[in-house]
C-alpha cells in the first residue's frame, strides 16, 4: 500500500515537472479565483499576484492559508508552492485571509478594500461564534451591515421583511431571547434608520471599530500546558501574548506584551516566553504538536514587527497610499456633497412641482365650484322672475280686491248709520238688564252669608254636644272608679318645665405661623458619554425583559460579569501588564471604584395651629 501510494506520488510530480504549471483556486471572502502558476513560483510570487489581482497594497495584513490535517498552516512566502505541505489533488485551494488584525482599525486601514476584506471576515467569524459578541453589541453591527448593503434607509423601499432572509445576527444571540425574528427586525432597522448620510465604506468602518473593541476580536487561541500539565490556552493578538483558562477565553490571567518580550523560542513541543526583566521568570509550556508551534512562532513573528512597526515612521510607500487615501476621500467628499447637493435640488424641484400640481387642483376645484355657483346662480335668477311675474298677477287681483273691499265699506257705512238708531234702543236694553242683573247679584250675596250663619249656629250646636257627651262620660268615671277616702287634693298638678339655655363660649387665639429657611445644594452631576454607548445600552434595556437566563453561554456569563466589574479589555490589558512589570507571578488585584451618595436636603412641614371659636 505504502509503495502504490509513493509510486502514486512520484507520478504527480512527474506530471507536474512535465506539465511545468499547475493550477491554484484562491477563495477571497467576495469570491474565487483561479490561476495558472509555474512549477519554480513561490509562496510570495503566488501572493502577489492575488494582491495585484485585488487592487491590495496593504499586504503584510493577508495571507494565503491551506488545510493540512486537523489544523490550518500558511503559506510561507520565501519557499516554493509545491515543496510546501499543500494538498496535492489540481487546483490547490488556498484562502485569502486577514492573518495579522490591526491595533486601530480607522488609522491603520488606508485602502477601501482592505477594510472591506476586513469587515467581511470580522463579520462572518461573529455570526459563526469564533468572536464572541453581547446581544446589544450584534443588533447594532447588523444595522451597520445592513446599511454597507442596502444603503440609506428608505421607508417606501424598506418595508417590513426586507430582512427575512438576511443572516445578520448569531444564533446563540436569537436562542437568548424570546423574541419573533420580526422583533429583532424591528431593532435592526431602528438602528439601521439613525445612519442616514453615511457611505458604505463609513458603514463598514463604523462596524470594524465597535468589533475591534470585542474581548476576542484578532486572537488566535492555541490549546497548551504549562509544566504542572494544567490545560491552558494561548492567545496571540496585535497587542502581545495572553495566557487565558480553557473555558475563559475572554479575561486573560496573564498577558506578556510585545514591548515587554525578550526572546521567543520553541524545542520541539517545548515554547519558551523570555520576558524583558531578567528578574522576571521565565514561561514555558507545551503543545500537542511541533506544527502548532512553528504556526504559533510565525504568528508572534508577524505581530511583533507590526507592533514595532506601528511606532516607527511610516514608510514612504504607506505616506503614499495614506496621501493617495486621503486625496481619494476628499474627491469623494466633494463628489458626495455635489450628489447632496443635486439630490436637495431635485427633492426641491420634487417639492415645487407636487405644491404646483396641488395648487393647479386647488384651483381646478375651485373654478369647477364657481362653475356650479354661476349655474345655481343663474337658475335662481329664473325662479326669481318667475316669482315676480306671480307677484305681479297678484298685485294685480289685491288691487282688484281692493276695488271690491272699497265698494263693500261704503255699503257698510250705509248699513251702519240705520243701524245707529237700532244700537242706541239695545243699549236702553242693556242697561235695564244691568239694573235686573244687580238686584240679583244682591240678593245673592244675601242668601249666601245667611247660610253661611247657618253654618256657624249648626257648628257651634254639634260642639256643645259634643262637651255634653265628654262631661256625662267624666262624672260616670269618676263615680264608679274613685275610692271613698282619696283626699280631694291628692289629685295630680300640672307639672311645668323651663329649659335654660346653654351656650359655650371658645375664645379665639392668634393664628400661629411657623415657616423655616431651606437651603438647597446643589450638586453637579456631569457624565460624558458617547452616543455608541447610548445606543448599546438602550438597545441591552430594550431586549433585557426577554432574555432567557438559561439560555446563556458561559461566555455570556462572564461577559456579564466583567460588565458589573467595569471590566473591558483594556483595562485586563493595563491590569495585568503593571503586574507582569513588576514581576508578579499571578494578576493584579481589581481597584474598586466607591461612588459618593448624592445627598438631598430635607425639607421641613410648615404647620399652622388654627383655633375657631364655636358656640352652641
Amino acid at each position: 500500500m505504502a509503495s502504490a501510494l509513493a509510486a502514486k506520488m512520484g507520478f504527480n510530480s512527474l506530471m507536474r515537472k512535465q506539465a511545468r504549471t499547475f493550477n491554484v483556486r484562491i477563495c477571497t471572502m467576495e469570491s474565487d479565483l483561479e490561476f495558472s502558476c509555474e512549477v519554480k513560483w513561490k509562496g510570495k510570487d503566488l501572493f502577489d499576484l492575488v494582491c495585484r489581482t485585488l487592487g491590495l497594497r496593504e499586504t503584510w495584513f493577508f495571507g494565503l492559508q491551506y488545510n493540512i490535517k486537523d489544523t490550518v498552516a500558511w503559506l510561507k512566502m520565501d519557499k516554493k508552492v509545491l515543496d510546501q505541505e499543500v494538498p496535492k489533488e489540481e487546483p490547490i485551494t488556498f484562502q485569502f485571509l486577514a492573518k495579522f488584525y490591526p491595533e486601530n482599525a480607522e488609522e491603520e486601514l488606508v485602502q477601501d478594500i482592505t477594510q472591506h476584506l476586513f469587515f467581511l471576515q470580522v463579520k462572518k467569524k461573529i455570526l459563526e461564534e469564533e468572536i464572541h459578541c453581547p446581544p446589544e453589541a450584534s443588533v447594532l453591527l447588523a444595522s451597520y451591515a445592513v446599511h454597507a448593503e442596502y444603503g440609506d434607509y428608505d421607508p417606501a423601499v424598506h418595508k417590513p421583511g426586507f430582512l427575512a432572509e438576511e443572516e445578520l445576527l448569531p444564533k446563540r444571540v436569537i436562542n437568548l431571547y424570546q423574541m419573533t425574528p420580526e422583533m429583532w427586525e424591528e431593532r435592526i432597522a431602528a438602528c439601521y434608520a439613525e445612519h442616514r448620510g453615511r457611505t458604505r465604506d463609513e458603514a463598514e468602518m463604523e462596524y470594524l471599530k465597535i468589533a475591534q473593541d470585542l474581548d476576542m476580536y484578532g486572537v488566535n487561541y492555541f490549546l497548551i500546558r504549562n509544566k504542572k500539565g494544567t490545560d491552558l490556552l494561548l492567545g496571540v493578538d496585535a497587542l502581545g501574548l495572553h495566557i487565558y483558562e480553557p473555558d475563559n477565553k475572554l479575561t486573560p490571567k496573564c498577558s506578556f506584551p510585545w514591548n515587554e518580550i525578550r526572546n521567543i523560542s520553541y524545542s520541539d513541543k517545548e515554547f519558551t516566553i523570555k520576558p524583558l526583566d531578567k528578574k522576571a521568570n521565565v514561561f514555558k509550556f507545551n503543545s500537542s504538536r511541533l506544527r502548532v508551534n512553528k504556526l504559533i512562532l510565525q504568528l508572534c513573528i508577524g505581530n511583533h514587527d507590526l507592533f514595532m512597526r506601528r511606532r516607527r515612521v511610516d514608510s514612504l510607500e504607506v505616506q503614499q497610499m495614506k496621501a493617495q487615501a486621503r486625496e481619494e476621500r476628499a474627491r469623494k467628499q466633494v463628489e458626495r456633497q455635489r450628489l447632496q447637493r443635486e439630490k436637495q435640488l431635485r427633492e426641491e424641484a420634487e417639492r415645487a412641482r407636487d405644491e404646483m400640481e396641488r395648487r393647479l387642483i386647488q384651483l381646478q376645484d375651485e373654478a369647477h365650484m364657481a362653475n356650479e355657483a354661476l349655474l345655481r346662480s343663474e337658475q335662481t335668477a329664473d325662479l326669481l322672475a318667475e316669482k315676480a311675474q306671480i307677484a305681479e298677477e297678484e298685485a294685480k287681483l289685491l288691487a282688484q280686491k281692493a276695488a271690491e273691499a272699497e265698494t263693500e265699506m261704503q255699503r257698510i257705512k250705509v248699513t251702519a248709520i240705520r243701524g245707529q238708531e237700532e244700537r242706541r234702543l239695545m243699549e236702553q236694553k242693556m242697561l235695564e238688564a244691568e239694573m235686573l242683573a244687580l238686584k240679583m247679584a244682591e240678593e245673592s250675596e244675601r242668601r249666601a252669608k245667611e247660610a253661611e250663619q247657618l253654618k256657624q249656629d249648626l257648628q257651634e250646636a254639634r260642639n256643645s254636644e259634643r262637651r255634653a257627651k265628654h262631661k256625662l262620660l267624666e262624672i260616670t268615671s269618676k263615680a264608679v272608679y274613685m275610692s271613698p277616702g282619696l283626699p280631694p287634693d291628692s289629685m295630680p298638678q300640672d307639672v311645668s318645665f323651663s329649659r335654660e339655655n346653654l351656650s359655650f363660649d371658645f375664645k379665639d387665639t392668634d393664628m400661629k405661623r411657623l415657616s423655616m429657611e431651606i437651603e438647597k445644594e446643589k450638586v453637579e452631576y456631569m457624565e460624558k458619554s458617547k452616543h455608541l454607548q447610548e445606543q448599546l445600552n438602550e438597545l441591552k434595556t430594550e431586549i433585557e425583559s426577554l432574555k432567557l437566563k438559561e439560555r446563556e453561554t458561559p461566555l455570556d456569563i462572564i461577559h456579564n460579569q466583567n460588565t458589573e466589574q467595569g471590566t473591558s479589555k483594556q483595562s485586563n490589558f493595563k491590569k495585568v501588564t503593571s503586574t507582569s512589570a513588576v514581576g508578579a507571578a499571578v494578576p493584579g488585584t481589581e481597584t474598586c471604584m466607591v461612588l459618593q451618595d448624592m445627598l438631598f436636603p430635607q425639607i421641613p412641614a410648615l404647620c399652622a395651629h388654627i383655633y375657631v371659636p364655636i358656640g352652641l
